[in-house]
């Protein structure tokens, strides 16, 4: 006589499409970043890079990268809230992602980086808090990217 014993394993499905989060992330920091590049190129090579230590110099490409990441990042956080809110049109998404963007811009830009990198002693430290506009455009722009994006890659909307 044999006993079989068998194991399952639950997985639990948290809300939102991570992936679409990266896609469109990745998607709107490049976007974000042409932008930057075109209005103030020092923050991409001086500011960005400083909050890890890797600049002076300026390094435009080492700028991007970190930008980019950071954008891939927030991306899967904007994919778990825009799963938990349940959204069903494209409006309501690229309308969030404006949102999430302008909350990225108070909470991390106007905020927590001008602390950051008066911390580090960058040279390129703004003044505390730093609600400039152009970065709330840049930031806006980010998150009507990453909504637009998130839709066409999770293609459930």
């Amino acid at each position: 006589m044999s006993t079989t014993t068998e194991t399952t394993h639950g997985t639990e499905s948290l809300p939102g499409n991570w992936r679409a989060g990266v896609v469109g992330g990745i998607a709107g920091g490049l976007v974000m970043g042409a932008l930057m590049l075109a209005m103030n190129a020092a923050v991409i090579a001086v500011a960005i890079p400083s909050l890890y230590g890797l600049a002076p110099p300026p390094n435009t490409g080492v700028g991007m990268v970190v930008h980019v990441s950071h954008g891939a990042v927030l991306g899967v956080a904007f994919a778990g809230i825009a799963g938990a809110l349940d959204l069903d049109s494209t409006g309501e998404v690229a309308g969030l992602g404006v949102g999430w963007g302008v909350a990225v811009w108070v909470v991390l830009a106007a905020l927590l980086m001008p602390l950051w990198l008066g911390a580090v002693g960058s040279p390129a430290s703004p003044p505390f808090p730093n609600f400039a506009p152009p970065s709330l455009l840049w930031h806006a722009v980010y998150g009507l990217v990453l909504g637009g994006a998130y839709v066409a890659v999770d293609g459930s909307i």
